[in-house]
């Protein structure tokens, strides 16, 4: 085996007496050694991510059993499993819990307080801080969900949280509920960042037959169309309130900045300009959208208000500049690619175009995202382009100030679109890792990769702010 197909794990037996090592290995000593700083770098580089999007903290082990029926109707079996299943994974889905393994879990049910044997839970094997417990129950057309939060190594006042929800007797009604109860679960726990789990991703799909602009919850589930306009719909971007969504459309004279606005369920009046209108970002003010026109002959940034109003130029290089997006706690900066020097990079500037920084210097580097705490960026990143050049499209991500940077996905097809949650724990992604173009979701450290979508081809997503 040659030194440079060892991984981390292969390497570390190098460790050994020096004199063993060298007589063993001679020459190829320093290039082993060098795999182990390498890996040393690496595991510091995770680290730090880690700690930069709010997964360094200790995972907290909570057990969640299935809630419990409170009455006979028949309807009850579906909607626990639904509720059941649901608030499972929202929280296996959250990135800070140890989820107890239901193998572990001591005989009989829970679903109130009485039920609780808090020594059952505390101590081995389930080994639980914390315990999720409740019950469910359908009566007529409606169904009442009752659910609590405890501290099992704290019987004298183990409450964290107790909840009451009543709603339709439905599967998406029970759905929502379960989404309720695990962003309260995630708020409390989770160092007072909400939860994502009521939460929407909107993203491009083709299988309507037309590249139309669609929406899904945040694991994939309910996807619906947006947009039914028969034509070629991209770059969705959903304003910080929720009540408008931008995106660019083909329009048969030209590619437009298009508005649907969520309240009146249609599409609104948004001024059109000549040329190539493309990438609309929004401003964390709700006020701005900054985008890339070719309106005076080459792409250039302009923003402009979200009625239409004001609008200015903030770039004048030569070299298409497009994808804009705004740092979204500041609202000061904002990231685009610029082609300027010749293949594209990432820059970042004042939002009024001073200040240009160049992020990126090598490669092909697109489509930045930036982190709700304002100090990361995602993108796509070609590092080495061309004919032969090794590596892939992947997902990297970066501190702003420092430009350190971390390589979240490997080699696994070509990754492109990364779009931050709002809680800054994981980010949503297109990949063509399974054949074909669908979307994909990971922690922010590059950990569990899941993908939300399986037909058609689906591309570009964006993730609700809240």
């Amino acid at each position: 085996m040659s030194a440079h197909h060892l991984n981390c794990e292969q390497a570390t037996w190098v460790s050994k007496p020096r004199h063993v090592v060298l007589a063993a290995l001679g020459f190829r000593t320093v290039a082993i050694l060098a795999i182990v700083l390498l890996c040393s770098a690496l595991s510091s580089a995770q680290d730090w991510v880690k700690g930069g999007v709010g997964l360094a903290v200790q995972k907290i082990r909570i057990a969640v059993p299935d809630f419990k029926a409170s009455s006979q109707q028949p309807q009850n079996t579906e909607l626990l499993k639904t509720f059941n299943d649901t608030l499972w994974n929202d929280l296996d889905n959250a990135g800070i819990f140890d989820m107890v393994s239901k193998s572990f879990y001591p005989l009989g049910t829970i679903g109130a307080p009485a039920d609780v044997k808090f020594e059952s839970w505390s101590a081995a094997p389930p080994s639980a801080a914390m315990l999720v417990f409740g019950n469910l129950g359908a009566t007529g057309n409606s169904v009442t969900v009752q659910g609590w939060l405890y501290d099992v190594k704290n019987a004298a006042s183990p409450q964290v949280l107790g909840k009451q929800y009543t709603d339709a007797a439905t599967t998406q009604a029970v759905r929502v509920i379960a989404h309720k109860f695990a962003d309260e679960i995630i708020l409390r726990l989770g160092g007072g960042i909400n939860g994502i789990a009521e939460t929407q991703i909107y993203f491009v799909s083709s299988r309507s037959g037309h590249k139309e602009i669609w929406a899904m919850d945040y694991d994939g589930a309910n996807q619906h169309p947006i947009t039914t306009l028969g034509s070629i719909s991209l770059s969705p971007h959903v304003s910080p309130d929720g009540s408008r969504l931008a995106f660019s459309s083909f329009t048969g004279s030209g590619w437009e900045i298009r508005m649907f606005s969520f309240d009146l369920n249609r599409l609104v009046s948004f001024p059109r300009f000549s040329g190539t209108n493309l990438s609309p970002g929004w401003a964390p003010d709700g006020v701005r959208v900054a985008f890339s026109s070719s309106r005076s002959g080459d792409p250039e940034i302009y923003v402009i208000d979200q009625s239409g109003g004001n609008l200015h130029r903030i770039t004048t290089s030569k070299g298409p500049d497009v994808s804009p997006v705004w740092n979204r706690k500041t609202g000061s900066q904002i990231a685009w690619v610029s082609g300027r020097t010749g293949l594209p990079q990432i820059y970042i500037m004042e939002s009024d175009g001073t200040n240009v920084q160049q992020m990126t210097d090598q490669g092909y580097a697109v489509s930045p995202s930036w982190s709700p705490n304002g100090q990361f960026l995602v993108f796509s990143w070609m590092r080495h382009y061309g004919p032969g050049a090794p590596g892939a499209q992947d997902i990297y991500i970066m501190d702003v100030v420092s430009k350190q940077w971390v390589q979240l996905t490997h080699d696994g097809g070509r990754n492109d679109f990364p779009s931050w949650s709002p809680d800054g724990r994981h980010v949503v992604f297109q990949s063509n890792r399974s054949g074909s173009l669908q979307i994909w979701s990971m922690l922010a450290d590059g950990s569990n990769q899941k993908q939300l979508t399986t037909s058609s081809s689906n591309s570009e997503p964006d993730w609700s702010w809240k």
